[in-house]
Order: C-alpha cells, then sequence, then structure tokens
C-alpha cells in the first residue's frame, strides 16, 4: 500500500513541525507546508496530497474558506480540519465547508494521525470534543429504535463510520465483504438524504439516531 500524502497548513511553526513528526513517525509522508491560507492553495495544488491538514485560524485566507476552495476543485483532497477551541460556529461552518474530519488541537496528536488515516481511506473522523459540539449545537434528540430510517446492520456500520474507521476496516471487523460494506453505505446516504459519509454521521448524530 502506498503512503498517505499529506499537507500541513498551520501558521504556528512548532505545531506545524509537532504534526510533521507525529506523522512521519506514523508512516505518512508530508509532501507540502504553508503557513496562510493564500500559499496554502497554490502548494496543495502543485503537491497533490490525498490529505490536506488545514488549521481554521489563518492569517490571509482562513481555514474554512480554504477547505471550500479545496473541495470545489477537481480531484480534491481529503481535508482534516484542526482547531484550538471547541467553537461550535466555526466547526458547523467546516462541516459546511466540506472537511472530512474534524480534531481539536489539545487532543494527542494520535487523534491528527487517526484522522488522516481514517479520511484517506474513505471514512469520516470527529474528535470526541467536536463530535459533541455539533451535536449539542444541532441539538439531537434520541430516537426510538422504531422511528429510525436505518436497520440494526447500518446503525452499526454508522456508529463505526462516525468514528473515521473506513471500509476495508468495516468489513474486517463485521466478517462481511467490501462489496457488503459499500451497499450499506450506499444505502445509508439515501436514507438519511446525506452527501456523503461525513454528512451521515452528523445527520445521525443530530436525530440521534447513533450516540
Amino acid at each position: 500500500m502506498n503512503a498517505i500524502r499529506v499537507a500541513i497548513v498551520e501558521d504556528h511553526a512548532l505545531v506545524r513541525a509537532g504534526l510533521r513528526t507525529s506523522l512521519e513517525r506514523a508512516g505518512i509522508g508530508v509532501v507540502a507546508e504553508a503557513s496562510d491560507g493564500i500559499a496554502a492553495l497554490a502548494a496543495i495544488v502543485d503537491a497533490a496530497p490525498d490529505v490536506a491538514i488545514v488549521d481554521l485560524g489563518l492569517p490571509g485566507r482562513d481555514g474554512i474558506a480554504l477547505t471550500r476552495e479545496l473541495k470545489a476543485r477537481p480531484n480534491p483532497p481529503r481535508v482534516v480540519v484542526v482547531t484550538m477551541h471547541e467553537m461550535d460556529e466555526e466547526v458547523l461552518a467546516a462541516l459546511g465547508a466540506g472537511a472530512d474530519a474534524y480534531c481539536v488541537k489539545s487532543s494527542d496528536p494520535s487523534v491528527v494521525v487517526d484522522a488522516v488515516r481514517a479520511v484517506a481511506s474513505g471514512g469520516a473522523y470527529f474528535d470526541a470534543r467536536v463530535a459533541h459540539v455539533v451535536l449539542r449545537r444541532v441539538g439531537g434528540t434520541p430516537a426510538r429504535p422504531d422511528d429510525s430510517p436505518l436497520t440494526a446492520r447500518e446503525t452499526e456500520i454508522l456508529r463505526l463510520v462516525a468514528d473515521g474507521v473506513g471500509n476495508v476496516e468495516i468489513g474486517q471487523r463485521l466478517h462481511i465483504g467490501l462489496g457488503t460494506v459499500k451497499g450499506h453505505v450506499a444505502d445509508i446516504l439515501t436514507k438519511l438524504a446525506a452527501a456523503d459519509r461525513t454528512h451521515a454521521a452528523v445527520e445521525a448524530y443530530r436525530r440521534g439516531l447513533i450516540r
């Protein structure tokens, strides 16, 4: 399997260096770095990484605007957003811009590594504190089992998706084929009217279908 290629967009040099060290120790290649949102777009287009780690509080062009621009391009990278604070409006705005993962900087560096691996394999990832922010802000209400449009198996798979587990690992954990996993994920997106896996996970949190 080829190494995951990552770009780091972070204006603090020490934080950037720490992220690079954690990623490289995990066997993930850092192919581009930028310290502001304007330089980042050109660097990412040039390097074509699999994943971009984007700080929300960037000078020049903030992380939300950068994420939106990246996602509007052909073959966009997966985007892991990192934020210093659990700021509800910023997290939800990043979600709307198309970010695939959400991490809080004060978490252990392994959280970002896990997020990168998850999104690179097609999953979504929510730092536990960010997931709580999303759920609190959108005001999910627990659904009665009879009210859920999802089967028990689909709910099980959606919990794994929300934890950042990719399709291959979901199949391994549940002892089902990759094609079966993909079929269930497609059915989940349809039932929740979700555009992608991240949207499905947040919608499920909002409606109280998963915890």
